[in-house]
């Protein structure tokens, strides 16, 4: 195995026989989702991340196929010891439906015609994309997902995912995308696909089996492509070099390396991506908007999620601005949220790129300490109305020195100390409830660490009760815990 890496990986596949319907009215008969993990889901199942890919990608994130020497798409950020730590995280990775990876999309046969979709697969939406997401998590078992992560059309899922879905989703990373798609970006979107409809051979989206519209996916390629770049990196890259000549050619054929280059991009493209999914995809990101009544405060007012969004400097088909219009809307919200502005010349490519700055933002957003992560979990509990002789030999027998006292019901009602049992003996009291403190500070198992020890400092204390929204108690954190995360150098 490559150091770093999660290795040889397969692709699985998730079908759902019952119907999905979608945002347009119509409804999707079935469906099959191919999706890849990495990482061994916890037993809690509360350490899984999904990352949502962008218009070309696939569930290929990470490791390698056999046979195959490339890597997946975004492979620099995804391993042992990266921003999403395999030995840590249960992470996954599924090609959205619509697409031609796997998942059903226009180039699937229909089972109601035994042919392929084509042009009459039905239109499809960002939120269409996650509720199909939706569908795998539930089937894998998982309430909630530690985070969700994306960039560029990718970034729209997650913004999406904390939308539809808010209590499922625990952090989103959202990396150079938009709350909306502006007029610029659906005007783009729309010369790729005029390219490809324009195309003889696209035959209004019959053309399995048949010739292919490779020239005008090509097309479509291209024009997109020079949107991913900026103008920096391709005068750094290419400048007014010549390709293959020493002198100007007078005439129309490729006389720049550059023009060279958005060529080789152009027909490879045509080697692994279909043209109907070209113009689906598009037409999701064009329809994407989660404004409401004009404000992207209002329509991300539901959110539950910490945030960690990043813009690219150079990024100029999601500028910092739509980035930083984001952040304020979920600032507005009182959402959990962190911003940074990447530097770099690479444009909006630069989220697959830059893995530098990604793994060390990334990393550092999603390995906050939380109570849960040190929390002992098998609690000694005593109930009300027990003796103090009782309660005692439960803590010698235990080897505690907190006990939480819990209702009848199972709710926390006090917690009592060995500090406690020995001044109870000291004054001859006889029961719990003489001595028990009942004014209990707590803390949640989704609390930051920093937040339990500065309660335990403010209040004097050693140890706090983890309850749960029922005022269960589901675990002890205790000060000891806390010193020997600070002895190992963690935040």
């Amino acid at each position: 195995m490559i150091k770093g890496s999660v290795g040889i990986v397969t692709t699985s596949f998730y079908h759902h026989s019952a119907p999905l319907p979608l945002e347009s009215g119509e409804i999707l008969p079935s469906l099959s989702v191919a999706y890849e993990t990495y990482g061994k889901l916890n037993k809690d199942r509360n350490n899984a991340i999904l990352i949502c890919h962008a218009l070309s990608g696939d569930a290929h994130v990470a490791g390698y196929h056999v046979g195959e020497k490339r890597a997946g798409w975004w492979d620099a950020v995804i391993g042992p010891g990266k921003a999403f730590d395999t030995d840590r995280y249960f992470v996954i990775c599924s090609n959205i439906i619509g697409g031609c990876k796997g998942s059903t999309g226009p180039s699937s046969v229909n089972p109601a015609t035994g042919k392929p979709y084509g042009i009459t697969f039905p239109v499809i939406t960002i939120r269409d994309l996650v509720n199909a997401q939706k569908l795998l998590i539930d089937h894998l078992g998982i309430v909630q997902l530690y985070a969700v992560a994306g960039g560029s059309m990718g970034g729209m899922q997650v913004l999406q995912w904390t939308v539809s879905y808010p209590v499922t989703v625990k952090k989103a990373v959202v990396i150079a995308t938009s709350g909306y798609s502006t007029p610029q970006q659906i005007a783009f979107n729309e010369v790729g696909r005029k390219a490809i409809i324009s195309d003889p051979h696209w035959n209004h989206g019959d053309y399995y089996g048949k010739a292919l519209p490779i020239h005008g996916l090509a097309l479509a390629r291209m024009v997109g492509h020079i949107t991913y770049l900026s103008n920096e990196s391709m005068h750094e890259k290419f400048g007014r070099a010549l390709q293959g000549k020493d002198r100007i050619g007078f005439d129309f054929s490729t006389d720049f390396k550059v023009e060279s280059y958005l060529h080789h991009q152009g027909d490879t493209f045509t080697k692994r991506f279909d043209a109907n999914s070209y113009l689906y995809i598009t037409k999701a990101i064009d329809y994407f908007d989660l404004t409401k009544d004009g404000s992207l405060t209002t329509g991300l007012s539901g959110v539950k999620a910490a945030f960690l969004v990043i813009s690219v400097s150079s990024d100029w088909l999601y500028p910092p601005y739509q980035s930083q219009e984001i952040v304020s809307a979920l600032t507005a919200n009182e959402a959990e949220v962190h911003y940074c502005e990447i530097r770099s010349n690479y444009g909006h490519d630069a989220f697959l790129l830059e893995s530098g700055q990604i793994n060390y933002l990334v990393g550092k957003f999603l390995s906050s300490t939380v109570v849960g992560d040190l929390m002992v979990r098998e609690v000694q509990t005593i109930e009300e109305g027990t003796t103090i002789a009782v309660t005692a030999r439960r803590m010698i027998n235990t080897g505690v020195n907190h006990l939480p006292v819990l209702s009848s019901g199972g709710q926390l009602v006090g917690i009592v100390t060995s500090w406690d049992i020995a001044k109870a003996v000291a004054s001859n009291f006889l029961w719990l409830d003489e001595i028990m403190s009942r004014n209990v500070i707590t803390t949640t198992s989704d609390e930051l660490i920093e937040e339990a020890a500065k309660k335990m400092e403010e209040h004097a204390i050693s140890a706090l009760p983890v309850v749960d929204g029922e005022n269960g108690v589901v675990g002890l954190i205790t000060s000891d815990a806390i010193s020997i995360l600070v002895g190992r150098g963690n935040p």
